[in-house]
């Protein structure tokens, strides 16, 4: 008995001494990780369809944000007022360099200056002014870092060439695209600098999302700003992507455009109707887009206009 009773003492005792332990909170399941596997899934193959989208309408995203090698040859004619009756040859190319992971390349750019935009490269046919003789052309290396889906970086530094003369030029081009809801937010910010019209920047906000599976809806909002100038000029786009089948494709839009000097006020209002036609293989294709105009300088009156392209795409599609 007096046994037990110094054991029982012992033990007290020694559990006197041992130091408390903490009580650690159950962990309980997150109420939304199931959710997470499927949403991944979804937002990579949204992101995925965007991608094919851009690629086919050779948006100039898909030009900026591909990892291989891509040249962009369009021979266009614009037929109406205001335009002028002549085919012009544009380009752009962007060589891989081996050895450097991916993230080296030349660029090969013509009216480097005046192609600062982020806006689609098939809205920018919007602008009839903008379809002219290339003056300029410009070559320069870009270090590219693509983290993801989600994020992507690129710095340019060149040089321009305009007859006899050359002058250098920097840029550096940021996105995030992020989910929200089933829509998808894409920031994007360029800053750059030319010797000839001095620093800038651009930026666009773009949400986009699928309306069914052969159309996608995107709202972009562009704003470009001179620090020479002290103005921005600005652009908003509605734009309605629909595939008909693997070779054809339309585009709906209407867009606005406006300026902040010498007040602000809206320069032009844009209806049109984009048809493109893979002609041949992965890399030849045909646009035709019959556009309405309604610009300040006459009005707002209507102005017809009749943008005809051949466009050669090269580049990986994966």
């Amino acid at each position: 008995m007096s046994m037990g009773v110094a054991l029982l003492s012992s033990l007290t005792v020694l559990g006197d001494e041992l130091p408390d332990t903490p009580k650690q909170p159950p962990v309980l399941p997150d109420f939304f990780d199931p959710a997470d596997v499927p949403r991944n899934y979804l937002s990579g193959k949204f992101i995925d369809f965007v991608s094919e989208v851009d690629r086919f309408f050779g948006d100039d995203r898909n030009y900026q944000e591909s990892n291989q090698s891509v040249l962009q040859l369009d021979i266009t004619r614009a037929m109406g007022r205001g335009a002028e009756r002549k085919f012009v040859l544009s380009g752009k190319a962007k060589v891989h360099l081996p050895n450097v992971e991916k993230r080296l390349h030349l660029v090969l750019e013509t009216n480097a200056d005046k192609n600062i935009s982020a806006e689609p490269a098939q809205t920018q046919t919007a602008n009839i002014d903008q379809i002219a003789t290339p003056e300029s052309y410009a070559a320069g290396a870009r270090y590219e870092e693509k983290a993801d889906k989600i994020h992507h970086f690129s710095a340019d530094a060149g040089i321009k060439f305009q007859g006899m003369n050359t002058s250098p030029f920097a840029r550096l081009r940021e996105r995030v695209a992020v989910p929200v809801g089933v829509w998808q937010l894409r920031a994007e910010e360029t800053l750059f600098w030319f010797n000839t019209t001095g620093t800038g920047s651009n930026t666009q906000l773009d949400f986009e999302r699928p309306v069914s599976e052969p159309m996608l809806f995107r709202a972009s909002s562009n704003a470009a700003w001179l620090m020479k100038d002290q103005n921005f000029d600005l652009r908003q786009d509605f734009s309605v992507y629909h595939t008909l089948d693997e070779r054809t494709a339309l585009l709906y839009q209407a867009s606005v455009t406006g300026t902040s000097k010498p007040q602000w006020q809206v320069t032009d209002y844009v209806l049109l109707l984009l048809y493109r036609y893979r002609l041949h293989r992965d890399w030849v294709f045909v646009e035709l887009s019959p556009q309405l105009h309604f610009p300040q300088v006459d009005n707002y009156r209507n102005r017809p206009v009749l943008v005809l392209r051949l466009e050669m795409l090269f580049d990986d599609p994966n």
